[in-house]
C-alpha cells in the first residue's frame, strides 16, 4: 500500500534557499525512484518574502535550479515583531487550506520561527533542519528563534554533534534528535562545478589565493559608526597591498552613506553589488582569507579549508572555530589578526563529519522513518 507523505517547505531569506535546493532535488529523486518502498513524497515550496530584493533572492531561485515558489506570503520587511505577526497570518490560512503532514523549515530566521509557532498551535509535525546551533547569545534575534524553533519542533536535524548536545542540555529528547549533517554543504557540492567555471575572478582581474573576500552586513558591526569606520580603515590599508573583494550589502551601503565613510575604491578595494550563490563560492575557495559576519561563509569556508577571520564576539557554528579554519576576531584585534593570517599557509583546518553533500538524503530518511 501506498503511503503518501505531503510536506511544506519554507524559504525566507538568502541562505534558506541554499538550504531547500537539496533538499528539493532529494524529494524530486526520491519520489521518480521506483524502489522507494511504497512512500511517495509531495512537496509545496512556500517563499515567506522576507528578503524580496531581486539582487539578494531571486537571483538564487535562478541559479539553484528551484522552480518558482508555489506560494509567495510577500510579507516584506519590517521590525521583528511586524515580520513574525505578518508571516504567522499570512501563513496559517495556507497550513489550513493545505493540510501538510509536516512542514520543513530551515536555519534561524523570523519566518522559521513564525511558521513553527503556527503549526505548533494547529498539531502541525514540524522539522527544524539546523537544529542545535547555539551561540548562547540571547541579544541575537536568531538566537531567540533557534530556541523557540527548536523547543517547538518535533524532528530535530542537527549539523554536527555540538547541536545535538545543546538540544539534550535543554532536555529536548533522544528520540527527536537526528545528526544528518550540514546540508549547506549539499548545495555547495551540488554547485561547485558551476562555482569553479565562474568567471568573477578573470572579471575582477583577480589570481588564486591573491585576494581577500569581505561580506559583512549584521547590525553589531555596521549600525555603530564608530565600529564600521574602523572597518572600511582597515580594508583599505590592507587594500593597499593586497585587493579587498567586497559584495556590499545594501544595509552596509546604507549606513556608509548615513555616516559619510567614503566608498570610492582606492587602488585595491573593489566594492561590488551583491553576487550570486556560483560567484560567492568561487571567491570563498580561491581568497587568501575571508573577514565575515555571515554563518554560511563559516561553513563554506570550513570546506574549503581557507582562513576565515568572523568578526563577531561568538558564532553558533563553533565546530568551523575547533575543527574548520575560521577564528572569532573583534575590533581591537582585528589588524593583528588579519596580519597573523596573512603571514600563514593558506589551507587550515578539518572538514566536520557529515559535512560530506549526503545531508539531503539523510533528511528524507529521517522524515520518512519519523511518519
Amino acid at each position: 500500500m501506498n503511503k503518501k507523505i505531503k510536506l511544506l517547505i519554507i524559504a525566507g531569506a538568502r541562505p534558506n534557499f541554499m538550504k531547500v535546493a537539496p533538499i528539493i532535488q532529494q524529494i524530486r529523486r526520491h519520489s521518480a525512484d521506483v524502489a522507494n518502498y511504497g512512500t511517495q513524497l509531495e512537496y509545496r515550496l512556500i517563499h515567506t518574502g522576507q528578503h524580496y530584493d531581486e539582487k539578494m533572492s531571486h537571483i538564487f531561485f535562478d541559479e539553484l535550479g528551484i522552480s518558482a515558489p508555489d506560494i509567495n506570503l510577500g510579507v516584506g520587511s519590517g521590525s521583528h515583531a511586524e515580520q513574525t505577526a505578518n508571516v504567522m497570518t499570512q501563513f496559517e490560512p495556507i497550513c489550513l487550506q493545505e493540510k501538510p503532514d509536516w512542514v520543513v523549515v530551515v536555519g534561524d530566521v523570523n519566518s522559521t520561527m513564525a511558521c513553527t509557532l503556527v503549526c505548533a498551535k494547529l498539531g502541525i509535525k514540524v522539522a527544524h533542519v539546523e537544529a542545535g546551533l547555539r551561540s548562547f547569545d540571547r541579544s541575537m534575534p536568531e538566537e531567540v528563534n533557534r530556541i523557540v524553533t527548536d523547543a517547538l519542533a518535533d524532528l530535530l536535524l542537527t549539523p554536527s554533534v555540538d547541536g545535538d548536545e545543546n538540544l539534550k542540555r535543554e532536555g529536548i529528547p533522544d528520540w527527536k534528535i537526528d545528526l544528518v549533517g550540514n546540508v549547506m554543504i549539499d548545495a555547495l557540492t551540488l554547485n561547485l562545478e558551476k562555482a569553479r567555471a565562474s568567471q568573477v575572478l578573470k572579471k575582477l582581474q583577480l589570481k588564486k589565493k591573491s585576494f581577500v573576500y569581505v561580506t559583512l552586513h549584521r547590525p553589531s558591526n555596521v549600525d555603530e559608526k564608530v565600529g564600521l569606520t574602523t572597518i572600511m580603515y582597515e580594508l583599505k590599508r590592507i587594500a593597499d597591498d593586497i585587493p579587498v573583494v567586497f559584495p556590499m550589502h545594501p544595509r552596509t551601503r546604507k549606513m556608509c552613506g548615513q555616516y559619510g565613510i567614503s566608498l570610492d575604491n582606492n587602488k585595491g578595494l573593489r566594492i561590488l553589488e551583491p553576487i550570486g550563490y556560483h560567484d560567492s563560492l568561487c571567491l570563498t575557495e580561491m581568497a587568501r582569507f575571508i573577514l565575515t559576519d555571515s554563518g554560511g561563509l563559516q561553513e563554506e569556508s570550513t570546506y574549503f579549508r581557507t582562513p576565515c577571520l568572523t568578526l563577531r564576539p561568538n558564532t553558533e557554528r563553533p565546530i568551523t572555530v575547533t575543527l574548520g579554519s575560521n577564528k572569532l576576531t573583534n575590533i581591537e584585534v582585528l589588524a593583528s589578526d588579519i596580519n597573523e593570517v596573512l603571514n600563514r599557509r593558506t589551507e587550515i583546518g578539518q572538514i566536520p563529519p557529515y559535512w560530506d553533500g549526503r545531508t539531503s538524503e539523510r533528511i528524507v530518511a529521517s522524515l520518512i522513518h519519523a511518519s
